[in-house]
């Protein structure tokens, strides 16, 4: 991260200031405590605040006691540090009244949350056009409905505080049902085929005319196992994810028969366990201080292929489906990729693909990576919001997703 000069507090106003930011990262919610404020300024009195980067870094270790609170952090310290472009850029996001003052661009992860943190004022919603007064109960309404719908495509990464946790809320509601699948394995029952091994076992034990047996397939349900890229680029969105499958996994009743999690950046953790855990956000805190790796780097055919090697015959069976959550920027061998996928593809029943880039307008498979996963995959989802997450029951209900990936396949070709 790069920092421009700064001119830090004379030392009298050294902890009132830290104060006042600890008290704005309150409020984005990061846990800084009074404690945390007596820390960072000792940490700051011991290793010299003359250096910007110094500085910032010194604060980050106080503060930031979670991967997911470092983008929030590293936006309010760049907002209350001054920057005063920076800040001027928020207060446009959150006014719309002076936007096209300046360039219109869309916020970055975490920006909304910092701003409304530091501005100590929530983003202003968009609103509907106001009609005549008599209709002003159902204009009400109508706004109501268009702020829902906006939040159900809103992107992940761009949601203020706010909306995250009304995200939250309705991630948890979703279901993901599943189709049973027929086993060749055979149970009683008082109508289908007859049962000839059956029939005949109650004649012999009868000794005289055989009472018909019937039986039929099996019902079985497949596993779900998720692959979660947890790199810098994706760690919004397994996240969010995350807290689809916590509810899934704790919802009775869903037909799965285990739901399996993994999350991969430059190594493969298995989350499953923490997922038990009927809390949603101690279970994502553990699943986030074991997996080491939180917006690192990205090796996906590596993780791919100690999945293989270690965990597929475990947790695929017969007839489970892989949630596979990445971008496809991978930074390892793309033919490894390639054989990997290739492995995951033979081993379950269906894979699909969540990829956050296919929000983008005319998106194109240039990647290395994204090339080598395209041929191994039986759905490609964008994942990237709470509408795209909604759409994996017909990605599971449809033998095939012709659309999409035909036209991405047929762009390598």
């Amino acid at each position: 991260m790069e920092h421009a000069a700064l001119e830090l507090p004379d030392h009298p106003r050294l902890a009132e200031n830290i104060a006042h930011f600890a008290a704005a990262l309150r409020r984005a919610g990061l846990p800084a405590g009074p404690d945390r404020v007596l820390l960072a300024v000792r940490a700051v009195t011991a290793a010299g605040f003359t250096e910007r980067a110094d500085f910032f870094h010194v604060l980050q270790a106080v503060f930031v006691q979670r991967p997911e609170h470092r983008a929030i952090f590293a936006q309010l310290f760049r907002l209350y540090w001054r920057d005063p472009r920076y800040l001027e850029h928020m207060m446009a996001m959150l006014t719309p009244t002076v936007r096209g003052v300046q360039e219109e661009r869309g916020p970055k992860p975490a920006e909304k949350r910092a701003a409304e943190a530091l501005l100590d004022q929530p983003a202003a919603p968009v609103r509907e056009e106001e009609g005549p007064p008599a209709e002003e109960m159902q204009l009400d309404a109508t706004a109501t409905a268009s702020a829902r719908e906006r939040l159900r495509t809103l992107d992940f990464e761009q949601m203020s505080t706010a909306e995250m946790a009304t995200a939250k809320r309705v991630l948890a509601q979703l279901t993901l049902p599943v189709e049973p699948l027929r086993s060749r394995r055979i149970a009683p029952a008082s109508t289908g085929r007859i049962d000839r091994r059956a029939t005949l076992r109650s004649a012999l034990r009868r000794g005289g005319l055989p009472r018909l047996h019937h039986a039929s397939p099996r019902i079985r349900w497949p596993n779900l196992v998720a692959l979660c890229d947890i790199s810098g680029s994706m760690s919004s969105y397994s996240r969010a994810l995350l807290h689809f499958l916590h509810a899934v996994a704790n919802r009775q009743g869903q037909g799965w028969a285990e739901v399996h999690a993994f999350t991969f950046g430059t190594r493969l953790t298995n989350i499953t366990r923490h997922l038990r855990t009927r809390d949603v956000d101690a279970a994502l805190a553990a699943a986030g201080a074991e997996a080491q790796d939180w917006e690192g780097g990205t090796r996906i055919g590596e993780t791919l292929h100690v999945f293989n090697h270690d965990w597929s015959r475990r947790v695929l069976g017969q007839g489970a489906v892989v949630l596979l959550v990445t971008d496809g920027l991978d930074r390892g061998d793309p033919a490894r990729l390639a054989f990997e996928a290739r492995r995951l593809h033979l081993t379950a029943r269906r894979v699909i693909w969540l990829n956050p880039l296919l929000r983008f307008d005319g998106f194109a498979p240039r990647a290395a990576g994204i090339q080598a996963l395209l041929p191994h995959v039986d759905s490609l989802r964008a994942g990237h919001s709470i509408a795209a997450l909604e759409g994996l029951a017909e990605a599971l209900s449809r033998p095939d997703d012709t659309g999409e990936l035909r036209r991405l396949r047929e762009a390598v070709s």
